[in-house]
């Protein structure tokens, strides 16, 4: 059964946690892109060069992200995060369609990860973890987190200040964003049906063409 707007707030209200630790990320070190360094024929950089940026290096093929995809996303994670090599952590295409698996696949994962979401409306959207998806009993997370879609523009929206409720997992759902009573991303235990709904978190528009919407592929990433 699709998630209903009326059952989300219930579980919302259910499962309300305490406030985490939130590390504060300012707007110019959030989205200060890293940059390749130029440098003239003797091996040095030249004065007069500017820097060039470039794509990170994917491990594995990705069937939701193309070229475009993949320099939006790379200018907007943390600066932190940027310059590493992206590996593939879980993919339904792979690894099936179970949140218990995307769960026993980070197990031993302790980097910042990307979630990449198509639905079957073909819209292309998903979210930053500052951590791994896991189990959890209350929230958890830092301001590092943010979610993103491509309509087919990019947009990226950040953690607006008004809680903490970045990340929150079950063994039925996987919660992004919180307030109000909705989630800003919302999978269930199949990782086939999902919703997206403004929430206080992240301040942001639903992602997904529908607010209730089908997931055709899921890809999770880690990014340092």
């Amino acid at each position: 059964m699709r998630p209903m707007q009326e059952n989300i707030k219930v579980l919302y209200f259910a499962n309300k946690c305490l406030e985490p630790y939130v590390e504060i990320i300012t707007g110019k070190d959030s989205i200060k892109p890293r940059r390749s360094v130029c440098r003239s024929e003797e091996g040095k950089r030249s004065e007069d060069e500017e820097p060039e940026d470039i794509l990170p290096v994917l491990r594995n093929h990705s069937q939701l992200l193309n070229d475009q995809h993949i320099e939006s996303l790379a200018n907007h994670i943390p600066v932190r995060t940027q310059g590493y090599p992206w590996n593939l952590v879980y993919s339904t295409a792979i690894h099936g369609t179970s949140l218990k698996t995307l769960y026993r696949q980070m197990a031993h994962i302790d980097s910042p990860v990307l979630l990449v979401i198509k639905d079957m409306e073909k819209k292309v959207f998903g979210a930053f973890s500052s951590h791994p998806f896991r189990v959890s009993d209350c929230c958890y997370g830092t301001g590092e987190t943010f979610v993103y879609s491509f309509d087919p523009a990019f947009k990226a929206y950040r953690w607006s200040g008004e809680n903490s409720y970045f990340i929150r997992g079950h063994m039925d759902s996987l919660q992004i964003g919180g307030g109000g009573g909705l989630f800003s991303l919302w999978l269930d235990a199949d990782l086939y049906y999902g919703a997206s709904f403004p929430c206080h978190t992240f301040n942001n528009q639903p992602l997904s063409t529908q607010q209730d919407f089908t997931v055709q592929d899921l890809e999770v990433w880690t990014v340092q």
